[in-house]
């Protein structure tokens, strides 16, 4: 075969079809007459569709994993060859490089093994499998991607076939009797199991799965049904309690499972507990979903009921859904104890991917410290509403029973907030929120012993960090519901205050959840699962409510109605329309939740709002002979909303009001006199 030595000459290939593999390209050596390389050019946006046409290989079916990825941002380089890469990823058949079989052993990049504690009883699927290959996204082509094929044959170093339906003789120790079952295989079956799925389904599944490799056989299925029903009993029978003691339970725990483990720090007389918990595959989700992207958190869960509170790190995956990549268990928001966890968790996603960047950070609670977050991942901060505007919801529920009260305290607290861009005195407005709805006492009572003495921090930090997307807060929203769900089950309540009873909960059923999710979503399977998980979010079923089912006030612009999809005798009333602060009397709002009914109307609301005002600066435009006038009489002004999208937390004087940056008195007199007010309220 001819030897290329320059990119440019190799030909372009897009093989027709969804996906394609290997065999429908024309492979040319690339190199010099001491080392080649297999490779072919390929259009950049169809390499999904190849990595799925070769995972599909009837003789040897399995998954490539990225093992290794490197990036460079364009215009790093000066100077640079042809096959120069602005994106690297080495690819890996999912059944090496290690071999945990008879004989096998790891490699020695690698710093751990393969936990097979509290497992079945079976060898490992890493079989040592040497195919693997690499996509270069060009840096002087990005629009072009070069495969270079390194070993395309599934075997072992010493040449032999190990895996697939030509391994014959299978792997590890009694491999002639027992089936073959993959590390995919293996999680399918555990998540359905502690999902609660019917064993007939789950062993239905797992022959399904089996077959793909070792094709229909009557032994075959047998040992599968008794595989299913040994893993069965194992998670049946499996608890959290390693020890009575629960910090005795937890030290168990951390020696066992080191590799779904970033960050530990046991209690002592100095140092506060601090539990940092990722599974590998959620490592991997998180470099997948997070580079590039938004990350965020649900800060303070079960602060009340639990016997720490639990912070969760989210991504969002291909359809906007939050994704768990990390669970932090501990009390302590002391800056030295959150840098040593973020730390810990940053180096070791760049252990595996040094140029993984996030482009913001998402957090919900005003009292969070933001400079780690700055520190470590070099990051704007946003700031979510959806955390005040559940609880404030809730409680109004809750504790008002006239629906129209309800709706007009939501809309003031509402206003309230977002005064703090327009110039109002907010401690004016809640001043006068208690008078007019003095007859409300049990939210009074519940505001001011919850909200009154932290309000100013919170608006303060409202007014100082740009606010997240309603997309970003209904995906957030909905993981905190789940969460919950999953959690505080009646028959788990005894346990609340154990945390090993929480780690359990975490790494078995709430892991499993989202593994299947993402799984029947990629392959396309599990159609019911897929459903369900495609539907989690508000913002999702709103998309589907059609434009024409909604009907805005036009006078007063006060509510909108939305019609029911599922029965048109019903129409839903969404109050305040267009504010984060809307008020739904759907039975998902009337929990607290952001329904779609209020997203949907606010896309509704934002898209006649900009049309509105592009008409209403056109008409302008043609009626003025001085574009100068029009720029000056526009409403949005930089400095006016300085406060609200700049990234940076302001300086202290620059939160003073204007004039008094050089009169510190007469701002130590306004102070006081805002201090006053909040201990006159209610």
């Amino acid at each position: 075969m001819e030897i290329v030595e320059s990119i440019p000459d190799l030909p372009v290939q897009d093989p027709p079809g969804e996906d394609f593999s290997a065999s429908d390209l024309s492979w040319t050596k690339f190199g010099n007459e001491e080392r080649q390389d297999d490779v072919a050019l390929i259009p950049y946006d169809r390499v999904d569709a190849f990595i799925i046409g070769e995972c599909c290989n009837v003789e040897f079916p399995t998954r490539f994993h990225i093992e290794r990825s490197r990036k460079r941002s364009r215009g790093s380089l000066q100077e640079y060859k042809h096959d120069e890469y602005l994106e690297y990823r080495l690819y890996w058949c999912s059944f090496g490089p290690e071999n945990y079989g008879e004989g096998g052993g790891i490699l020695p990049s690698r710093r751990y093994r393969l936990n097979t504690r509290n497992r079945a009883a079976r060898p490992q699927s890493m079989r040592g499998c040497t195919c693997h290959f690499i996509v270069k996204r060009l840096y002087a082509r990005p629009s072009l991607a070069l495969l270079i094929y390194n070993n395309r044959r599934h075997v072992n170093k010493s040449g032999f076939v190990c895996h697939g339906p030509l391994d014959r003789d299978a792997i590890g120790p009694g491999a002639k009797k027992i089936t073959y079952i993959s590390n995919e295989m293996q999680q399918q079956t555990m998540s359905m199991i502690y999902l609660g799925i019917p064993v007939e389904n789950v062993l239905a599944k797992h022959i399904e799965g089996i077959q793909r490799y070792c094709g229909s056989d009557a032994k075959v299925n047998s040992l599968a049904a008794q595989y299913v029903h040994k893993l069965g009993m194992i998670i049946k029978r499996s608890t959290h309690e390693l020890d009575l003691d629960d910090q005795a339970s937890i030290r168990l725990w951390v020696e066992r499972n080191k590799k779904s483990l970033f960050f530990y720090q046991d209690t002592s007389e100095n140092s506060p507990f601090i539990l940092g918990i990722q599974t590998e595959w959620q490592l991997q989700q998180m470099i997948r979903f997070g580079d590039r992207s938004l990350i965020a958190a649900d800060s303070t869960f079960g602060i009340k009921k639990l016997k720490y509170p639990l912070c969760t790190l989210l991504v969002f995956d291909s359809r906007q859904h939050a994704l768990p990549v990390a669970w932090i268990i501990t009390r302590t928001i002391a800056k030295p104890d959150v840098s040593k966890w973020m730390k810990a968790l940053h180096d070791r996603v760049h252990a595996v991917d040094s140029t993984w960047k996030v482009n913001g950070f998402l957090t919900d609670d005003a009292a969070a410290e933001i400079d780690p977050i700055r520190e470590i991942f070099s990051c704007p901060v946003l700031f979510s509403l959806w955390r005040i505007r559940r609880s404030w919801l809730r409680n109004i529920i809750k504790k008002c029973g006239n629906i129209e009260v309800q709706r007009e305290i939501f809309k003031r607290l509402g206003d309230i907030v977002y005064s703090i861009w327009d110039g109002s005195d907010p401690f004016v407005a809640l001043e006068e929120l208690s008078q007019d709805f003095v007859d409300q006492m049990a939210f009074l009572q519940y505001f001011k012993a919850t909200w009154v003495p932290k309000f100013e921090m919170w608006l303060t930090t409202m007014r100082t960090i740009p606010l997240a997307s309603q997309e970003a807060s209904g995906a957030i929203e909905a993981y905190h519901v789940k969460l919950k769900v999953r959690l505080y089950d009646d028959s788990h309540l005894g346990a609340l205050q154990r945390v090993d009873w929480l780690v359990h909960k975490l790494t078995t059923e709430l892991h499993s959840s989202y593994w299947l999710d993402r799984y029947a979503y990629e392959s396309d399977s599990f159609q019911n699962v897929k459903e369900e998980y495609i539907a989690t979010t508000s913002w999702h079923r709103a998309l589907q409510i059609p434009d024409a089912a909604v009907t805005l006030d036009c006078k007063n612009n006060t509510f909108a109605k939305v019609l029911s999809q599922k029965d048109s005798s019903i129409t839903r009333l969404v109050w305040n329309p267009g504010s984060e602060f809307a008020h739904c009397d759907c039975e998902w709002s009337m929990q607290g939740n952001l329904c779609k009914h209020v997203i949907k109307v606010s896309m509704i609301s934002a898209w006649t709002h900009q049309m509105l005002d592009q008409i209403r600066k056109l008409v302008e435009l043609n009626q003025s002979n001085d574009i100068g006038t029009i720029v000056n009489n526009m409403p949005l002004r930089w400095v006016a909303k300085k406060g609200r999208t700049s990234v940076s937390r302001p300086s202290a004087l620059a939160l003073l009001p204007s004039g008094a940056n050089n009169n510190s008195s007469s701002s130590a007199t306004k102070k006081s006199r805002e201090r006053k007010r909040l201990s006159r309220l209610f």
